[in-house]
């Protein structure tokens, strides 16, 4: 089943602004949801969030380079020990370890 990117419809992109300020799991789970889901893919650039903003009749996108999955990953991390997710904390633990080492045995161009 191919990925759908989580959508979060706001009022305003200040609303949106204090759930990152506010450390809003939702947020982390997105991109985690939607880093775990691609990690097969060959595509450069993954679109993980669509921040609608109803009133301005406007649409944000959150895409990330695949190349930034381990460093996405880790930085979400602590919400989810924060949430106390435990299988999802080895889950993401597990797959930053593999995404480092496939990156490490990796020729540089």
């Amino acid at each position: 089943m191919k990925f759908k990117p989580t959508e979060f419809q706001v009022s305003s992109s200040e609303e949106f602004e204090e759930m990152v300020m506010n450390k809003d799991f939702r947020i982390a789970q997105a991109i985690v949801n939607g880093i775990l889901a691609n990690l097969t893919t060959k595509r450069k650039n993954v679109h993980l969030l669509s921040i609608i903003i109803e009133p301005e009749n406007s649409v944000y996108d959150i895409t990330i380079e695949r190349n930034n999955f381990a460093e996405t990953l880790e930085e979400n991390l602590p919400y989810y020990i924060r949430e106390e997710y435990y299988e999802d904390c080895k889950l993401i633990a597990d797959t930053i370890s593999k995404l480092k080492s496939n990156n490490s045995t990796k020729p540089k161009k």
